[in-house]
């Protein structure tokens, strides 16, 4: 889906300069890692609780974040946000992480007002092994179960379905890329942090979704190679990718996500088109 040319220049702005058609990212220096209490003022019980059993029985705790003032009429987007492996469990609590929390921060809860869905997984939600040159994300069965979720709280929610949207770090980030090729035509766009990417041949789920991928240069447990490799893939096939490296950054969420006007303004104005 191509940005319009307002849309575009945000974008270039956003990252600091635009990069030139045949480069696959923007790198950034000088930007850490995310603190790690830079959302313990947060109240977790902002997010609702709940539960969903999936078709084939898998039972996923789920918490969901509404918009602050849901209005007669309006429907409001919706933000899958993905865990990492830290937030596996069954306590329906781990899975709010600094990334999860921060969509609940006064401010940020009242510009973007939106349904944000934060599912746990009792196991992996991608795979993708040890670090290796030829690295690549596979979905874990539990996956399909997030994404029925999706579908469930599209149905009995007020959600613009024009515009839901995949976001994680690390295993999180993982799921986000996946995402696409379990449900296509599903999402909007997709921000993947810090996550392994899928391999080149699924490059044809994402024609029509646009992504913003962020990632360490410096990253050993998730290797930037793959997230490189799959970007470059889908910028040659005309898709609207961008890997923001951040140059000696590890394996940590980069400080510059949060609050992020920069990267949720970007997401929220994307938006599907309609088939023809």
């Amino acid at each position: 889906m191509p940005l319009r040319p307002p849309v575009a220049l945000l974008m270039c702005l956003a990252l600091a300069a635009c990069p030139p058609a045949s480069a696959t990212h923007a790198p950034v220096t000088g930007v850490g890692p995310l603190a790690t209490d830079a959302v313990d003022a947060v109240d977790t019980e902002l997010f609702a609780r709940g539960s969903f059993t999936a078709a084939d029985g898998t039972v996923l705790p789920y918490r969901i974040l509404p918009p602050r003032h849901v209005r007669a009429g309006q429907r409001y987007p919706l933000v899958l946000q993905f865990h990492s492996s830290g937030g596996i469990g069954t306590d329906n609590a781990a899975q709010l992480d600094r990334l999860a929390r921060s969509w609940a921060m006064p401010a940020t809860r009242e510009r973007y007002p939106a349904y944000v869905l934060v599912p746990q997984f009792a196991g992996r939600s991608a795979n993708y092994g040890p670090a290796a040159p030829d690295q690549a994300a596979t979905a874990a069965p539990a996956l399909h179960a997030a994404l029925a979720l999706v579908r469930h709280v599209a149905a009995t929610h007020r959600v613009d379905t024009s515009r839901i949207y995949a976001v994680g770090f690390s295993m999180g980030g993982s799921a986000a890329w996946l995402s696409p090729t379990l449900a296509p035509g599903q999402f909007a766009a997709i921000v993947p942090i810090a996550g392994i990417a899928p391999p080149n041949t699924a490059a044809s789920a994402y024609t029509h979704v646009p992504v913003l991928a962020m990632h360490g240069d410096t990253d050993e447990e998730n290797p930037i190679t793959a997230d490189r490799r799959f970007v470059r893939a889908l910028r040659a096939r005309g898709g609207q990718a961008v890997l923001r490296e951040y140059h000696g950054l590890a394996h940590q969420p980069p400080a510059d996500i949060v609050p992020g006007t920069w990267w949720r303004d970007w997401l929220f104005q994307q938006k599907q088109i309609p088939p023809r």
